[in-house]
Order: C-alpha cells, then structure tokens, then sequence
C-alpha cells in the first residue's frame, strides 16, 4: 500500500482512527515480530518472509498490509524488490499520548505515596 490511507469517504483519518490502527497492528504477536526484524534493518520482501519460514508468503504479505495502513512500516519498490523499513513515528505517538502520559501519572501517584498522607495535608 502506497500513500497515506484513507477513511473510505477519502478524508484523511482522525488521529483516533490513526491510532485504533497501530493498536490494531500491535495487537498480533506476529506483525510486533516484523517490527522488531524491520528495527534491526531494513529489508526486502523476499527477506522478510524468509525470516518467517513457520509462514507462508500470503499470510507475511497480510500482516505487512496491516503493519503498512497502520503507517508502521513504509516500502519502496526499487527495481524489482520491494525496499521495506519501520516508520517509528506512529509509535512515538502512541508512546507520547499514551504511555508517557499514563507513566508520568504512576510516577506522581508513587511520590505522593513516598511523602506520606502528611504531604498530602500540608504537613499540619
């Protein structure tokens, strides 16, 4: 898939329907195994499926649709391959919305348990 997909009315998405699609993405432990084998180097198609024996050509190929509307993963053709490599940014989104977010607030939640109910009152 080339371009930035859309919502089907050829709007572009909402960043929630961005998001609803990297957690889609996220969601099967095979398609977070072709990131993690995309983050040690960019690959062609033909490698990638080959780091995957337990599966066949169509189903890589499936998961890689996910990962590429998503916007995980970008691919260029060059030649004959296809050039394939991770697109970190829609992580680092989820990780800045979602997880520094919800982090930041654990890490509140524990200092103000470490100070104390006395913290809490103003030391009275």
């Amino acid at each position: 898939m080339y371009g930035r997909p859309s919502t089907g009315d050829g709007l572009p998405p909402t960043t929630e329907e961005e998001d609803d699609r990297v957690f889609k993405a996220l969601a099967a432990p095979v398609r977070r195994r072709i990131l993690d084998v995309l983050k040690e180097a960019p690959r062609t198609t033909g490698e990638l499926c080959a780091c995957f024996p337990e599966l066949d050509r169509t189903t890589v190929l499936q998961h890689l649709r996910v990962l590429e509307r998503a916007e995980l993963v970008t691919g260029r053709k060059v030649g004959r391959e296809r050039h394939l490599a991770l697109a970190p940014l829609p992580i680092k989104r989820i990780h800045d919305r979602w997880i520094g977010e919800y982090a930041r607030a654990a890490v509140d939640l524990l200092e103000r348990l470490d100070r104390g109910p006395d913290a809490e009152r103003g030391a009275s």
